[in-house]
């Protein structure tokens, strides 16, 4: 089996680092899978993740993460007591990829490994809150499922087509940088509300965080 390429490494690194913003546990499951089963050459870093004791533990929060992030309300909560968990655990799985004989390209891995985290937390953590505060709980569920398939996709990407996932990535920091705008304005203006409520001043509403508006002929929508 050969080795990863350079541009493979550091595409994983960045991919480890940015899923692990989004489901570590799965991250650390299909990692150690496929080094398990021979698919990918880990690192000698990430060799870890393979043992059976890591494969049992990493796969049953799987399990229970899938179900938690599915429930409104839980979810945020599931996602705040994870603000500590999923950043440093992302700058440590990137460094990983390179490991102690290569120190500098270690630390530099972990620096931008845990700011890939910390963008993918941040964005993820931010717009499922705003979603949580629709009555349906379908717009949860959906979120929560397009997760589940980026993180392995993107993962398989990184090794198969290490460019293609690098591009790729740039689009998706970006459209995690918006959505972290659109959804913590609309949090601000939502604490804002309630804190007009119960203060007993005027409260002239709330947009939602994302809709779709209509223009004067109310012909064709956009968004």
């Amino acid at each position: 089996m050969h080795s990863l390429d350079m541009p493979q490494l550091l595409a994983l690194a960045a991919a480890l680092g940015w899923a692990s913003g989004v489901r570590l546990y799965l991250v650390v499951l299909l990692t150690g899978v496929a080094g398990y089963f021979g698919w990918v050459p880990l690192p000698g870093g990430l060799q870890l993740l393979a043992h059976p004791a890591v494969l049992a533990a990493s796969g049953f929060m799987v399990f229970v993460e899938f179900f938690a992030d599915k429930i409104p309300g839980l979810d945020s909560l599931w996602d705040v007591v994870h603000t500590a968990i999923r950043i440093p655990a992302g700058a440590a799985l990137a460094a990983g990829v390179f490991g102690a004989d290569h120190g500098v390209m270690a630390v530099v891995a972990a620096l931008v490994g845990g700011g890939f985290a910390a963008t993918a937390h941040a964005a993820k953590a931010t717009t499922r809150a705003a979603i949580n505060t629709s009555p349906e709980p379908f717009s949860n569920v959906g979120a929560s499922l397009v997760e589940d398939t980026a993180v392995p996709a993107g993962l398989w990407l990184a090794v198969a087509h290490p460019l293609v996932f690098l591009v790729l990535l740039v689009a998706v920091l970006a459209l995690s940088v918006w959505l972290i705008r659109k959804s913590w304005r609309f949090l601000r203006a939502l604490f804002g509300r309630v804190a007009r409520i119960f203060s007993g001043r005027p409260d002239p509403g709330t947009a939602p965080a994302f809709s779709i508006h209509k223009n004067s002929s109310g012909d064709d929508p956009h968004v």
